[in-house]
């Protein structure tokens, strides 16, 4: 398995976890919070898998001419 799909499922699990807890909180409502928990995590960790793959994209670039090496340079923390 690689590790993006292991950090995107780490990522999945916090997300839900925050969300329900955040929902449930503010709803009283199992149900509720449960819909709400799955819905925009589930979103967010599938744009989140495709985020990482555009960032791999950008520094297997070569640099190009004209200062465009910070890019580069400053995606190095990801």
């Amino acid at each position: 398995m690689s590790l993006d799909l292991i950090k995107t499922g780490t990522y999945l699990t916090i997300h839900l976890t925050v969300g329900f807890t955040v929902a449930y909180v503010m709803t009283g409502s199992l149900a509720l919070a449960g819909g709400i928990a799955l819905i925009e995590p589930v979103i967010n960790a599938v744009a989140f898998f495709f985020h990482e793959q555009a960032w791999k994209k950008i520094q297997a670039r070569p640099p190009r001419e004209g200062g465009k090496r910070w890019v580069r340079d400053q995606a190095v923390f990801a």
